[in-house]
């Protein structure tokens, strides 16, 4: 038998095959879909431009920057460019929509807005941002562009749905590289996590959710949990597995008044079997579906040793043969059930699907770029033209399985490129 006859190969092809009234269905939502954000451009020819780019980040081209965007559609390269470039419209406007038609459409009011950090390694020094930090991409520090990203996770479905480049202290600060870039002089150096808290608050104008979670960049800063605690945000952040804690529920030992202090992942070695929980999570939650968890009242020690409000460690580790395991806090009370924390938890693996399917299918990592306005106009673009496929995939009935059990978009790019093209 050969590849090709596989029972699994056949059914993938078949499932690749795209009938016409599919591609006039498609075709018809991606022109209706356009018509919405537009406006939202301010002259005829950036509203052109507008969808010729989308068209072609929706299309096949293996690389979907601005010279085969515009190749493609058999325009001239320059004024593409320059469009995504340096062309003035305001990427606020068109992101403040997107979110509007994401409520309209997912509204979900214990959705989970997800923080993640991005980034985009690259060779040169003249990128906006651009420095040696940690590339999770590359797995060490190198030269790269980061960029926080907001995902929104709800029962329907998910979204990215805003974005900001973090610039690093020294560019902040060398004035000669801001104007050679372009960054505004509104623009001062902020942490990842202040920039996480200006993402969120300007969203929730805009979208109904419940929860905020995080990985460790963000559940490490005390500052930033005691920011939401004042928002009255509900969070599930992660945290390393150094973090100092106590447990309150620990007798002090013999001539003492308070519980000893430890790491996480000591506390953790020293539960026994029977405090552990099974969890099953939903068919809506993602990555593992069973885990272990335990949980624990705490007070947690800053770098600075200042002792922080009563939190809720909650311990989740998979039941793998070798276990992945996450220390995480939160600061729901103890009437949430502790499987309802765990599956909050489980929705900021949403962020890591978005990302794949970002950086695979509408070219989120494909840029050239080197400006503030240039790094944004594209990141918004690809916002725009990931929410269309999202909104896609629902529409064809969601994932199905690759060859290795990997989730992909089933039917849904092969209908989306026949229909970009047929719209070009």
């Amino acid at each position: 038998m050969s590849l090709l006859e596989h029972p699994t190969a056949q059914a993938l092809l078949a499932d690749a095959e795209v009938s016409p009234a599919a591609v006039a269905g498609c075709r018809y939502r991606l022109e209706s879909f356009l018509q919405r954000y537009l406006p939202r451009f301010y002259r005829v020819e950036q509203q052109e431009l507008a969808r010729v780019v989308l068209q072609g980040k929706l299309s096949n081209l293996q690389r979907k920057t601005a010279e085969p965007i515009a190749y493609q559609a058999g325009r001239p390269r320059k004024p593409v460019q320059h469009f995504v470039g340096a062309g003035c419209w305001d990427d606020e406007r068109v992101l403040a929509e997107l979110r509007r038609h994401v409520a309209e459409e997912m509204a979900d009011p214990d959705a989970v807005l997800v923080l993640d950090p991005s980034a985009f390694p690259k060779w040169g020094a003249d990128s906006c941002g651009v420095a040696r930090q940690w590339c999770g991409r590359l797995g060490k520090i190198d030269n790269c562009q980061v960029g926080v990203f907001l995902a929104y996770v709800s029962v329907v479905g998910q979204t990215l749905v805003d974005r900001q480049l973090y610039l690093p202290g020294e560019w902040a600060q060398d004035t000669e590289r801001r104007q050679a870039t372009h960054v505004p002089p509104a623009v001062t150096f902020q942490e990842s996590w202040r920039i996480g808290l200006d993402l969120l608050d300007r969203s929730a104008r805009e979208l109904p959710f419940g929860w905020v979670a995080g990985d460790d960049e963000f559940g490490r800063c005390a500052e930033f949990r005691a920011q939401l605690r004042l928002r009255r945000r509900r969070y599930v952040l992660d945290v390393p597995c150094n973090t100092s804690l106590r447990d309150l529920g620990e007798a002090p030992s013999a001539g003492r008044r308070r519980p000893p202090w430890r790491r996480a992942d000591e506390w953790t070695q020293l539960q026994p079997r029977r405090r552990w929980r099974k969890v099953r999570l939903g068919a809506g939650s993602k990555g593992p579906k069973v885990v272990w968890a335990v949980e624990v009242w705490v007070q947690t020690k800053d770098p600075d040793g200042r002792v922080g409000p009563r939190e809720r460690l909650v311990v989740i580790r998979t039941v793998d043969q070798e276990p992945r395991v996450w220390y995480t806090l939160s600061n729901a009370p103890a009437e949430v059930p502790l499987a309802k924390v765990v599956e909050v938890h489980s929705r900021r693996h949403g962020a890591e699907e978005l990302f794949g399917a970002g950086k695979g299918e509408v070219g989120l990592g494909q840029y050239e770029v080197r400006s503030w306005v240039g790094w944004h106009h594209h990141m918004t673009l690809s916002l725009l033209a990931l929410w269309f496929l999202q909104r896609e995939k629902r529409q064809f009935g969601g994932e199905n399985p690759g060859p290795h059990g990997a989730a992909v978009a089933g039917g849904v790019q092969p209908v989306v490129a026949a229909a970009a093209a047929e719209c070009g």
